[in-house]
């Protein structure tokens, strides 16, 4: 594949962080595994650059992260980069708009309130979200005996609603014929912290069953009575340790826990999580909805979601930067960082290493110019 550098910084080549051991682009990568700086591909960076960028936020972005910072740091030996994915969307933001963190990752973009604090945090010209990681949420489970299972919309929703409460619910039944289910409890596991996966798996319940899903959709979990886990690896530990559990995370954290197949829209099609599904979904799903100058929200209906070459649950995750630095510096060492994420190589390692789907050409056009905002 030949690449096409969407931003360059510096003179000097970086040598890509295309592979994991043992992992190979289209498994899902786990957690404990650590990116190799392998020959590959090549991405042109400053090697002078020196300096420390603090960030945080999306448990669905840390494997990301962690080759990113790989990557980065193979030719930029003198920056450190410190990704807290322990603070989830919501904590992340929240330490970005406290001037804790140089950026933010998070898988909901800003909202009206956090928009207006990022004036005070950022100055007039307030804070960028920029789209930087293309995933999926997985419908995790574990139920001894049952590894193929397929689940509607609907059937979903009315889980996650606690209404379906028996592994042998005639809607379950329905959707897995031929299977026999048990009479098992379900105990369904969420998200206790402020998440963006949580923000896009209840709007894409409320987009596709308002009528079962009955909650408004955010970051907080909304419905009593489940088991509530901090981040993603809570959920996912809590599933995998659990008999008759169900929960979500995205795609690159639910290491060897089963994950369902999901009914695209009406259809008779139930897929499982793929990169050119997710990508061909956002196409689908995704309108832009920008906030201010150089910022690039996009808003997924998830109703849209028709074609059953696409995975019905695409999660969109940003980063989040001020457009004016109190630090030059710091702006400088920001906005080479960013840059390298927002590359075609950047997309091709997090793809490899995440198992995440690349972002559109469009969109990392798009990136650049607002990249360039960045003072």
């Amino acid at each position: 594949m030949k690449f096409k550098n969407a931003a360059v910084v510096g003179a000097v080549a970086l040598t890509a962080a295309l592979a994991l051991a043992g992992c190979s682009a289209t498994s899902t990568p786990s957690a404990s595994t650590t990116p190799t700086a392998d020959a590959g591909v090549t991405y042109k960076v400053d090697p002078t650059l020196t300096g420390t960028l603090t960030a945080g936020g999306s448990s669905a972005q840390a494997n990301a992260q962690t080759a990113w910072t790989a990557a980065f740091k193979a030719q930029a030996t003198g920056v450190t980069i410190n990704y807290d994915k322990s603070q989830g969307s919501g904590g992340g933001v929240t330490n970005w708009l406290a001037g804790s963190y140089d950026f933010a990752g998070t898988d909901s973009s800003l909202n009206p309130t956090q928009v207006t604090s990022a004036q005070t945090t950022c100055g007039a010209g307030g804070g960028l979200d920029i789209p930087a990681y293309l995933s999926g949420v997985a419908i995790i489970y574990n139920l001894a005996g049952v590894s193929n299972l397929k689940l509607s919309s609907a059937t979903i929703a009315s889980i996650f609603e606690l209404k379906i409460t028996t592994w042998n619910d005639p809607a379950i039944a329905a959707d897995n014929a031929g299977v026999t289910l048990p009479a098992t409890p379900i105990t369904v596991v969420t998200r206790s912290d402020g998440s963006g996966t949580t923000a896009n798996f209840t709007k894409y319940l409320k987009d596709t069953q308002p009528s079962i899903f009955t909650q408004a959709n955010g970051t907080a979990w909304p419905v009593p009575g489940t088991s509530g886990q901090q981040g993603g690896a809570g959920v996912v530990n809590t599933v995998t340790a659990g008999a008759g559990t169900i929960g979500y995370a995205d795609n690159s954290s639910i290491g060897s826990v089963t994950a369902a197949q999901v009914q695209v829209g009406t259809s008779k099609k139930f897929v499982a999580y793929s990169q050119t599904g997710a990508t061909n979904a956002f196409e689908a799903a995704a309108t832009a909805a920008p906030t201010g100058t150089g910022d690039l929200s996009e808003t997924l209906d998830y109703s849209k979601i028709t074609n059953t070459d696409s995975y019905p649950i695409p999660l969109l995750s940003y980063v989040v930067a001020c457009t004016t630095f109190k630090d030059a510096a710091q702006a400088k060492l920001t906005k080479a960082y960013l840059s390298f994420i927002l590359s075609d190589v950047g997309q091709k390692v997090a793809s490899v290493n995440a198992g995440s789907a690349p972002l559109p050409t469009s969109i990392l056009k798009e990136a650049v110019k607002s990249l360039a905002l960045i003072k």
